[in-house]
Order: structure tokens, then C-alpha cells, then sequence
């Protein structure tokens, strides 16, 4: 059985104050969760502060993006080994809000993928359809797209050692959210392409929805049976929304 995971992805919001008292708020809660792991995302600036206070917990400490070269003369990009190197073990590749604000590419993102991986990181790797493409019945192309990047450079085998987040990108920040039935729709079928290349890497995957999950529709996303957790946005900013999440994940 696969084990939930639970990952805020604070984006850009914070400061040392605030971060400190959302970690304090997180670790007093922390004792109602008995099946769902745990990892917060917070910006690169803020990674050691938050590496020193999550000394000790259960909980995964992941970056939200990372360069996809190795060293060298790239002004502005943070190395994977680096991140390692501060005790992260989770880093978010291909959200879509660097595909659609920065595009970058399927390939770009698959050479991060890589990059991830080969300094011991475990991916967090994004898909999803924008409204348009959701409308025009191609979600499911699109998805494989990026899937398939990955694969081409990596292997299936890759795959398995990382995680998947669905991140319908018409239900991010925007309040609305996938139906259980939707989500769990496009999940199955992510499971079903990786089954059709290796079916032990698609039982063991997980595969996170990242589309305005919060407290209010967790319970009946996480009951979908391809749904293995959430990556989270705004409610994992608050540690009672975030908390409950992972509660909702308890079985």
C-alpha cells in the first residue's frame, strides 16, 4: 500500500518570522497524524531555516525548483547537490507555474528531473492541462506529453523512485477544484501509462493532486483510489488547514 504524502509548496510568501511560527504551528499537530507523510516546500532563502527547525521531526523538508546543470558559471540557479547538501529530500520539477510564467519545457523539465535524481533528491513531478486544453478534450494528451519527456531521458524505472502531482492548472489559486471523479479520472490514467511500461513502478508510485485541495474536499479526493496525497498551495500556509489534510489522509 502506498503511503500518503502531504507536501505544501509555499511558493513565494513568508519571512522568518512567519515561517517560524507556521513550523511551530505544523509540529504542535503533527501527533494527530498517523499515515501521511508530512514535507513543506518553502522558498531557497528561507531552506536553512527550516532545515534547522524540522531537526528531529518526521517531516520532509523539499525546494520548490532547481537548476538543471551541476555547477558553474549560472548566475542565479541553486544545484541539486546543494540542496542535498542542506538536507533536502524533496524538489518540485515542471510546476506549472514555471512552465506557463518562465516556459520552461517538457525537456528542461526532464533534464531537472534528472538533475534530481542523480544528486539523491527524490522529483516531485508536475503535469496537468490549462482550462483550454481541458475544454478541447486533450487533457490526457497533454499529460502523457510531459509525462513522456521524462521517460524519453530517464527510463520508467526513473519514475518510480519520484513523485507525480496532477495539478489541473485551471484549479490552481483560482478556488476551484477537480472533482473527486475528474482528478481520480486522470490519476487512473497516469497509473495506466506507467502500468503499460512497467507495472511495479505503477503500483508504487504516488501520485499527488495539486489543484486547491484543503480542508473542505480532501477526505473525499484522498478516498479515490490513484489519489496518494496532495501537493498543496495556500491551505498549507495555515497549519490548521494543513493539519487537517493530513488527517484527512489517516487510515
Amino acid at each position: 500500500m502506498r503511503q500518503p504524502l502531504v507536501a505544501g509548496n509555499w511558493k513565494m510568501n513568508g519571512s522568518s518570522d512567519s515561517i517560524g511560527a507556521l513550523l511551530d504551528g505544523i509540529k504542535a499537530g503533527m501527533g494527530g497524524i498517523h499515515t501521511a507523510e508530512m514535507a513543506v516546500c518553502p522558498p531557497f532563502v528561507y531552506l536553512p531555516q527550516v532545515a534547522a527547525q524540522l531537526a528531529g521531526t518526521a517531516i520532509g523538508l523539499g525546494a520548490q525548483d532547481v537548476s538543471d546543470r551541476e555547477s558553474g558559471a549560472f548566475t542565479g540557479e541553486v544545484a541539486a547537490n546543494m540542496l542535498t547538501d542542506i538536507g533536502c529530500k524533496y524538489v518540485i520539477v515542471g510546476h506549472s507555474e514555471r512552465r506557463s510564467l518562465y516556459g520552461e519545457s517538457d525537456d528542461f523539465t526532464a533534464a531537472k528531473f534528472a538533475a534530481a535524481r542523480k544528486a539523491g533528491l527524490v522529483p516531485i513531478l508536475c503535469v496537468g492541462e490549462l482550462l483550454e486544453e481541458r475544454e478541447q478534450g486533450i487533457t490526457e494528451q497533454v499529460v502523457a506529453r510531459q509525462l513522456d519527456a521524462v521517460i524519453a531521458l530517464e527510463g520508467v524505472g526513473a519514475v518510480g523512485g519520484a513523485v507525480i502531482a496532477y495539478e489541473p492548472v485551471w484549479a490552481i489559486g483560482t478556488g476551484k477544484t477537480a472533482t473527486p471523479e475528474q482528478a481520480q479520472e486522470v490519476h487512473a490514467f497516469i497509473r495506466g501509462r506507467l502500468a503499460a511500461l512497467d507495472a511495479a513502478v505503477a503500483e508504487r508510485v504516488q501520485i499527488l493532486y495539486g489543484g486547491s485541495m484543503n480542508p473542505g474536499n480532501a477526505a473525499q479526493l484522498l478516498a479515490m483510489p490513484d489519489i496518494d496525497g496532495g501537493l498543496i498551495g495556500g491551505a498549507s500556509l495555515k497549519p490548521a488547514d494543513f493539519l487537517a489534510i493530513g488527517m484527512a489522509a489517516n487510515t
